[in-house]
């Protein structure tokens, strides 16, 4: 599959907004996902490192540790899920911290490959304390995943990054992000989802002030929200109601692994629930 020039893209998100349609963006960790995702309608389709990790019944924060090479893995998965996606841009989630690639090159093979556009993940900002403070002073600090974002929009592809805060969000903006995704934190729910969640009214304050900030940089820049406790259909529809200005949801685990697990455990369930006849059991011989 070819990729999706940036300005059909967002020519086809604004009439979504003028119509009031909303976008919905979705992590794939394998081919299957896709392929069921774009037969729902899904607008974006991203390939994180840690859709390997979830669909494989880790937790999707093991896309953060040292358990494989983020942006290799997710050129890996590329041919398994690029083939069979047939009209839906993809995007890759691009590891902008990591020190051994020279990032205008990798993106343009990024291109090549068929992508459409970039997201930052893994990304420093799901770190805080002390460890987030160390990786800032020792050269891996969020600023560069600003730069990565920049240089993909320099090659003009979609550009949808996380951010976690104002701040960040104004500096997405500048740097020429198309999207800005108000991160929540890692999704609750399912048998290996985060526990520990702020309120959804909690999220609508955030979210609220991200948009806020993006919006004093650039009017038009598009706004998704994601993770935390939006989780299912009903946590997104009601932080869309209460968020001014709001376009869309962004899923990974909402969007594979929970509905995956509901759906297996169910059908299991339903064939275990299955009633059996008395079997006629042949006659034995005597003698």
């Amino acid at each position: 599959m070819a990729a999706i020039p940036r300005k059909t893209i967002l020519e086809r998100f604004r009439k979504m907004i003028a119509d009031g349609v909303p976008i919905v963006g979705g992590g794939a960790g394998t081919g299957l996902s896709a392929k069921a995702e774009e037969a729902g309608g899904i607008d974006l389709i991203i390939i994180y490192n840690s859709g390997r990790y979830r669909m494989a019944g880790r937790g999707s924060a093991a896309g953060l540790l040292a358990y494989g090479n983020a942006n290799e893995i997710v050129k890996e998965m590329a041919y398994e899920v690029l083939p069979v996606v047939k009209k839906t841009p993809v995007l890759a989630g691009v590891n902008g911290t990591d020190p051994f690639v020279i990032m205008p090159l990798f993106l343009a093979e990024l291109k090549t490959m068929g992508f459409s556009g970039v997201q930052n993940f893994p990304t420093i900002g799901l770190f805080d304390g002390t460890m987030r403070q160390s990786f800032e002073e020792t050269g891996m600090g969020f600023s560069l995943e600003v730069d990565m974002i920049a240089e993909a929009h320099k090659l003009d592809l979609l550009t949808t990054p996380y951010v976690f805060n104002p701040d960040e969000a104004r500096a997405m903006t500048k740097a020429g992000a198309d999207v800005v995704v108000a991160h929540m934190g890692v999704t609750t729910g399912g048998s290996i989802g985060a526990t520990s969640a702020k309120s959804l009214d909690a999220c609508v304050e955030e979210i609220d002030a991200i948009a806020d900030a993006a919006r004093s940089v650039r009017k038009d820049v598009i706004l998704l929200c994601h993770g935390g406790p939006i989780s299912m259909p009903h946590d997104a529809r009601y932080v869309l109601e209460r968020c001014e200005g709001l376009h869309g949801f962004y899923g990974a685990s909402s969007m594979e692994r929970l509905p995956a697990e509901a759906a297996i455990a169910r059908q299991t369930a339903d064939f275990k629930a299955a009633a059996i006849g008395k079997a006629k059991m042949p006659a034995t011989s005597k003698g």
